[in-house]
């Protein structure tokens, strides 16, 4: 096993310093750092996730379409399908 330089100065262990050791073509083995998982959006009302709703980190969302951040249905998937259907029941 190699001892492996780094390629940014922030040497911690931190959540936003996540690393893995990739063998290149060349057979150096070095480190690619790992970005962080994005999360569903969740639904105001009773928090659960949003499905059909790409999850993503807030700078990523920025460059989305549209297609890939909404569902075609009314409220575009703002709220969990599963409100509505508590709500039409209480109001009737």
């Amino acid at each position: 096993m190699q001892r492996l330089t780094l390629r940014r100065r922030l040497s911690y262990n931190t959540t936003s310093n996540k690393r893995k050791k990739v063998k290149t073509p060349g057979g150096k083995v070095v480190y690619i750092y790992v970005k962080k998982r994005g999360t569903f959006p969740k639904c105001g009302d009773c928090k659960s996730k949003l499905f059909g709703i790409k999850p993503s980190r807030p700078r990523e969302r920025t460059s989305m379409s549209k297609r890939l951040k909404t569902v075609n249905r009314p409220y575009g998937g703002s709220p969990a399908t599963r409100v509505f259907g508590i709500e039409s029941f209480v109001l009737s």
